[in-house]
């Protein structure tokens, strides 16, 4: 088994420490609850003060950031990136490449399809099972760029 802790650096120097979760084997730092039935793939982040509930699935090269809220049974694809103190509701999914921006919230059961953004305190407040795709994405919401 490799290692548990990981240092990673950033453009501006500044190094922080993250732990392998062992589902998935995904990077987690300290200061970030993720359960532990959740699954995070080896390339994904979830930073300090996120929150990732039961049973999620964080796709490879997905970034929870700090503060977000991961509801159980969602499931994130691939390159997904959850703004600050954005909140994505129980068994919502979001398709790969989709862009939540701070503040965000999606409700529960709603589909977010790939390469949509989400503008910074958006509330996609939708009946469950809502599916938002470049067709039918309400004004201001734009492919991710």
């Amino acid at each position: 088994m490799g290692r548990v802790n990981e240092e990673v650096e950033i453009e501006t120097g500044i190094v922080t420490r993250y732990r392998r979760h062992p589902n998935g084997r995904g990077l987690v730092s300290p200061g970030a609850r993720v359960h532990p039935g959740a699954f995070v793939s080896r390339t994904a982040y979830v930073e300090s003060g996120a929150r990732v509930g039961a049973e999620a699935w964080i796709g490879p090269g997905s970034w929870i950031d700090q503060g977000a809220v991961v509801g159980s049974h969602v499931f994130i694809g691939q390159s997904v990136h959850v703004g600050p103190d954005a909140v994505v509701g129980s068994a919502a999914r979001l398709g790969s490449y989709v862009r939540v921006g701070r503040h965000a919230q999606i409700s529960p059961g709603a589909v977010v399809e790939r390469d949509l953004r989400v503008p910074d305190d958006a509330v996609i407040d939708a009946a469950p099972r809502t599916r938002l795709s470049p067709g039918s994405a309400p004004a201001g919401l734009g492919h991710a760029a």
